[in-house]
């Protein structure tokens, strides 16, 4: 398999064209061993695509490389593999290999991308944490991208119901893009979820990744639902991806003069499924919980161990995000103590910082 990962670090060579030469050499193995007069036979790599191939045999260093990630729990699934996701497989551009810490998206269940504009309003937020954990309490996987606003919404709401939720980074699956998502980052794990990447271990999230990470996202996804998106939001490169690949598309519609809702309104406009509420996609989708996650007997335990002031600040938080100087407002508190007991809850596992400085209760 060490071949196959030399193989699939190839840059400059495209996907369809390593597949082809790998099905007439048989194997990743040979096509490193080729030397230069067989490789110029093979007409359909052009001269440019030849010297990257031959410049790759070059890289001795790389079975050592394969090791390491492996010692990283980081598993190499190439596209011939049977953990390989079916429904990937079936779109055009398909990767060559993804690269996966935790699991993979279930085949036997179905699966949901969840996306929206990053810079996203209190609505967006909740309806993100509504659909998601309701979809999640029917046994649904939400697929999203971990970056901030909507992605990130959806993977707690995910969290909180108990369910499965899986990132498709634009970095390697080593490299946690936003740093601050680093909690959410081990609780995907944690809760049996999965973060998977086409690009190698250790690469930066580079912008040029991202619109190609997008592919996976609606690739890996039965449907796609659009919480806020703007005019010229990346969403909609994911949404032009899903309709190609023949997913269905739902919005959620939003104020008009909401230059946030702008994206979704036009895309419920030309026939994208109308988001009415969680229920109604429920229903209309013959879904049925399979999860009832109560956390109330948890909060009662853990209100009679808190400190007064403590238990005054986990009193104020929920499951909508609330940020700092919100928490100061309603609770009178000054704001050094305020962030002190933000600290100690958090430390007892009993809240969470999303983004900077705003907080929901812990799933």
């Amino acid at each position: 398999m060490k071949y196959e990962y030399w193989m699939a670090r190839i840059q400059g060579v495209p996907v369809y064209k390593k597949i082809r030469l790998r099905e007439c050499m048989k194997s990743a193995e040979a096509i490193y061993y080729i030397e230069e007069i067989q490789l110029q036979k093979i007409r359909f790599l052009n001269e440019n695509e030849r010297n990257k191939i031959m410049q790759a045999q070059k890289n001795i260093g790389f079975s050592v490389e394969y090791e390491k990630m492996l010692e990283k729990s980081i598993r190499f699934v190439p596209y011939f593999s049977d953990e390989y996701p079916k429904q990937l497989r079936e779109i055009p551009d398909f990767p060559y290999a993804i690269y996966v810490k935790g699991r993979l998206p279930g085949e036997e269940q179905k699966n949901v991308a969840l996306i929206g504009a990053r810079r996203c309003t209190p609505y967006g937020e909740k309806y993100a944490i509504d659909f998601a954990r309701a979809l999640a309490e029917c046994g649904v996987g939400i697929i999203s991208g971990m970056a901030r606003g909507i992605d990130g919404m959806g993977h707690r709401g995910a969290l909180l119901a108990g369910g499965q939720t899986y990132a498709v980074l634009g970095s390697g699956v080593d490299v946690c893009y936003p740093r601050e998502h680093s909690g959410l980052y081990t609780d995907i794990l944690e809760q049996g979820g999965g973060i998977l990447s086409e690009q190698p271990p250790g690469t930066a999230p580079l912008p040029k990744n991202f619109p190609a990470r997008n592919r996976i996202i609606s690739g890996l996804s039965d449907a796609v639902l659009v919480l806020e998106a703007g005019e010229k939001s990346g969403s909609l490169i994911t949404v032009d991806m899903a309709l190609e690949q023949g997913r269905d598309v739902y919005a959620l519609p939003g104020p008009v003069n909401s230059t946030l809702s702008y994206g979704c309104n036009r895309l419920i406009r030309q026939g994208a499924g109308l988001l009415l509420s969680p229920d109604s996609l429920i229903e209309e989708w013959n879904l049925k919980k399979t999860r009832n996650f109560c956390g109330s007997k948890k909060e009662i335990k853990n209100e009679k161990t808190l400190e007064s002031t403590e238990k005054l600040v986990y009193s104020c938080l929920g499951l909508y995000p609330k940020d700092l100087n919100q928490l100061v407002r309603e609770t009178k508190l000054d704001i050094k103590d305020v962030l002190e007991k933000l600290i100690s809850l958090e430390l007892q596992g009993l809240i969470c910082e999303i983004s900077k400085n705003h907080y929901i209760i812990s799933g």
